[in-house]
């Protein structure tokens, strides 16, 4: 996988983790796919922020600092979708 997409998905369902605290579904997915960043990309330290567009990523791996963004929207889908379906309600 990579590391773009394995940043994209660690993100959304972070997004996800962060909103529902109690989900521990969600919580496991967000850890699984931190390991993928740690283990498969040797990332060494993941910071990220939002503006209303974008969600900023930097990231160092084997001493290097990276940048990356993200669209919003495209990391907040799953929640989103999530918060929709009726069965996963709060």
């Amino acid at each position: 996988m990579a590391i773009e997409n394995a940043l994209l998905n660690y993100l959304q369902i972070k997004v996800v983790a962060d909103a529902r605290p109690d989900d521990q579904p969600a919580q496991n997915t967000a850890d699984f796919f931190y390991r993928i960043l740690v283990d498969d990309h040797k990332l060494e330290k993941l910071e990220y922020s939002h503006d209303a567009v974008m969600y900023h990523v930097t990231y160092t791996v084997e001493g290097e600092r990276h940048t990356q963004v993200f669209d919003r929207l495209a990391v907040e889908q799953m929640l989103s979708s999530i918060e929709a379906e009726p069965r996963y309600g709060r």
